[in-house]
């Protein structure tokens, strides 16, 4: 990371320091959670989670290169130099927000109930035609991953793709006062975390708060055909850009044509141009996905060429609309995530098929006080779609195989308690050559049944 003092550090997070004075003005070489991630010379940051306490682990740092921890307990007389603080969680983010401050670097944030992961894989695809680009790795957006990604930041990187992720209110207030994004990218404003966000309304009010840390010489970009994006007018006075598929959009798309699994062709809009750009993976939301690609790369000045050959670069990631050819199946490893909206996308996906199509689906999280109602709902929706075999694993998803039932009497419909069960009857249920769609809530640990295809 960029030069960082111990006596920076402990001056930026309000903590108490320990060691000689030769120690305060040596830099660390980065900042880790992980003990079994110590590099030489890097930050430990002691955190107390659920089953682990991070304290306990800070000897064994320092052996590993430790060159200093933050703890919030007084670790007595100790050879190594360490930093005290109330909370080293708290200390994280003030370490991040302090750390970006000092970077001269474009940071684009990306939030919104559904396709975060997928969009950002395509703005960071599009801007490395011309950038030397970070990204959000992983599931690292919220605030512990989002100071983590910050703090990956070198010299060398021109622009940081961030996703930010929440569940409840002020959450993505403290994720933008550490990103302090230049360019804030909205995908849509579904029903995630209704449990704490209470209505569309509210989800809307918690995604848009990046914007009160945002660069007030940045850019706004927002999905124009989502009903709630399309009226929305930030406090700040920017004017919004938006993309989607009407042509009342900035950017938008025309002579769409799905190449089934094989991806979409398009011709992208532009305020200045037009051109076209094939999509390898399928799914209108993908489109959408090029659009917000398209809209981030001309507010840093790329060319149609670098975007077109930024869309066209983009491969899939496991877990999200992966592609999984196995010799007896053709697997659409969608598992890492789901919501009502994400999931009714990817049925319409599965629908793209030539062959016999088995939707393998589970049980969807933090949906509120109309859970039922929601699986009841998808199950309508894959009934209608003309999925072949709708295959219904978990507690809650029993209610999306009655909605099925109750839709189509005709269609093949099984429900099954848990994986287990499931994989009991799978040779059973599956015939050679299906195409298989798997999707459910990341706690539903549906990669075990791709890779148990896989095998097969």
């Amino acid at each position: 990371m960029k030069h960082m003092t111990l006596r920076e550090i402990a001056q930026a997070c309000k903590g108490a320091y320990f060691g000689s004075e030769e120690a305060m003005g040596k830099e660390v070489s980065g900042v880790v959670i992980d003990s079994r991630k110590v590099e030489k010379d890097s930050l430990f940051v002691a955190i107390r989670g659920a089953r682990v306490d991070g304290h306990t682990f800070i000897p064994k740092t320092i052996e590993d290169g430790a060159l200093c921890a933050l703890s919030e307990e007084d670790l007595g007389d100790v050879s190594y130099p360490y930093i005290r603080v109330e909370s080293c969680t708290q200390a994280l983010k003030d370490l991040a927000e302090h750390y970006r401050k000092s970077l001269d670097i474009k940071v684009v944030g990306i939030s919104g109930s559904v396709g975060k992961t997928s969009t950002k894989e395509m703005i960071a695809s599009v801007l490395e035609q011309k950038f030397n680009v970070l990204k959000t790795e992983g599931n690292f957006n919220n605030e512990i991953g989002v100071p983590l990604t910050i703090f990956r930041i070198r010299e060398e990187h021109e622009v940081a793709v961030l996703e930010m992720g929440i569940s409840g209110f002020g959450e993505m207030t403290r994720l933008a006062k550490m990103a302090r994004p230049d360019i804030c990218v909205f995908t849509n404003i579904g029903c995630a975390h209704l449990e704490q966000l209470g209505s569309r309304d509210g989800i809307l009010k918690a995604k848009t708060e990046m914007i009160a840390y945002m660069n007030p010489d940045g850019s706004i970009l927002l999905n124009g055909d989502d009903d709630k994006l399309a009226s929305y007018l930030p406090e700040n006075g920017i004017k919004p850009v938006r993309f989607g598929l009407h042509t009342e959009n900035d950017f938008h798309a025309e002579q769409i044509e799905n190449q089934g699994l094989r991806g979409t062709d398009a011709r992208f809009v532009t305020p200045e141009s037009a051109f076209s750009a094939h999509i390898s993976i399928p799914g209108n939301h993908m489109v959408y996905n090029a659009l917000a690609g398209i809209a981030v790369g001309y507010a840093l000045g790329m060319t149609d060429e670098q975007i077109k050959a930024g869309i066209e670069a983009l491969v899939p990631l496991a877990g999200r609309n992966n592609l999984i050819e196995t010799g007896k199946f053709t697997v659409i490893d969608d598992c890492y995530n789901a919501n009502p909206v994400s999931m009714k996308s990817s049925i319409d996906v599965l629908e793209k098929a030539d062959t016999r199509t088995v939707a393998v689906l589970g049980d969807m999280f933090e949906l509120g006080d109309n859970e039922k109602a929601m699986h009841f709902d998808v199950g309508v929706h894959a009934a209608k779609s003309g999925v072949d075999v709708l295959i219904c694993i978990g507690a809650l998803s029993e209610e999306m195989a009655k909605g099925a039932r109750e839709t189509n009497a005709e269609m093949e419909i099984h429900h099954y308690a848990d994986k287990d069960t499931f994989f009991e009857e799978m040779d059973r249920v599956l015939e050679d050559g299906d195409t298989i769609l798997v999707k459910a809530s990341h706690g539903m640990a549906f990669a075990q049944i791709v890779e148990r295809l896989q095998k097969n």
